[in-house]
């Protein structure tokens, strides 16, 4: 049995973990980011066709660097990847990051998505506001409870059929690890059912943290043709998996590999050409594995980020608001729930 933790049911549940966002509502961007406090060892997977990244290399096993200082899952397509210059310049200031002799360089690795068609105000010239969003995000990074939904790298983000957004989860596995997901859903696909409010990760829900529905008493066939964005533009599901396990950068690598399942769970389809899927996994050390029995833990732990991850998508999107442009695509609690101010058909 796994088992939400804490007050929070985020990916602030993971000792070590801690989280900033930062948005422009005209420009209808944002950025998220993730600080690691501490020794860390990290990975990556990348199965969209289309992905746009920062420093994904180094968080290949064979590489040199075993960890990362900070994460960010950022809007603005390729100009968002600015926003991880801001976050660097912030943690070098705090003196955080790998030291050569007087010099001080954060490793920070970094996914954005495509949210440049969604309404706002993209005419920023020759100063993109990126740079300065993961500065205010990372200096906005605490331990504290965080929104969801129209919020940080999250807020621009849409899906197929409805208004998208950040996501997070958290729980604790039966050897007891903690593991949490970080997640902007910006779909080229749909995370609900056909045309109903079901989501598709409705099989892994926890307490009815996004609506307690279920799936559907019985499937339409119609519910399985695909629902995916007009003439399907780059679009991008980014994530951030966190254990408190002490994993090698292998072990770590294999921690997304599982998780990115949890993305194929939520999201239909997953990894299309014009996606960017991108699945990071950062161990923040705290416990370690039970000898003899690794493969076992590594399991139970990557299995438990996957359903943190489906669940953390469906959350995001349960949670936003619709932007408030003409012709912006409705959020789910507007077209299936009790409205909201913001959150309207």
């Amino acid at each position: 049995m796994l088992e939400i933790i804490g007050s929070h049911n985020l990916i602030i549940d993971v000792p070590g973990i801690s989280v900033g966002n930062a948005h422009d509502p005209r420009r209808a961007t944002g950025v998220t980011v993730a600080l690691v406090d501490g020794a860390s060892t990290a990975s990556v997977v990348i199965r969209g066709g289309a992905p746009g990244s920062r420093d994904t290399a180094l968080l290949e096993p064979e590489m040199a660097v075993e960890g990362a200082h900070g994460f960010v899952l950022s809007g603005g397509s390729a100009f968002g990847l600015d926003a991880a210059g801001g976050v660097m310049a912030v943690l070098a200031g705090r003196g955080i990051g790998i030291r050569i002799r007087e010099a001080v360089i954060p490793i920070v690795a970094q996914a954005i998505t495509f949210d440049l068609l969604n309404g706002g105000d993209k005419s920023w010239g020759m100063a993109p506001p990126y740079w300065d969003l993961g500065r205010h995000a990372a200096e906005a990074a605490g331990t504290g409870a965080f929104a969801l939904g129209t919020v940080g790298g999250g807020y621009g983000a849409t899906t197929a059929t409805l208004k998208g957004g950040l996501g997070s989860a958290s729980q604790r596995t039966p050897l007891g690890f903690t593991v949490g997901a970080l997640v902007v859903v910006n779909a080229v696909g749909s995370a609900t059912v056909g045309d109903g409010p079901h989501f598709w990760a409705s099989h892994v829900e926890q307490a009815g943290e996004f609506g307690g529905l279920g799936m559907p008493a019985k499937l339409d066939p119609a519910a399985l043709r695909l629902r995916i964005k007009g003439g399907a533009p780059p679009s991008t599901t980014i994530a951030l998996v966190a254990t408190d396990a002490v994993l090698t950068k292998a072990q770590a690598k294999r921690l997304a590999i599982m998780a990115d399942d949890g993305l194929a769970r939520a999201i239909r389809p997953a990894h299309a050409p014009m996606d960017g899927d991108t699945v990071f996994a950062c161990a923040t050390l705290r416990k370690p594995l039970p000898v003899g029995g690794e493969g076992l833990a590594l399991t139970e732990i990557g299995a438990a980020a996957g359903d943190c991850l489906a669940r953390a998508i469906a959350r995001g999107i349960y949670e936003a608001d619709r932007l408030p442009f003409a012709g912006a695509l409705p959020s789910w609690r507007g077209r299936f729930g009790p409205t909201s101010p913001g959150n309207t058909p």
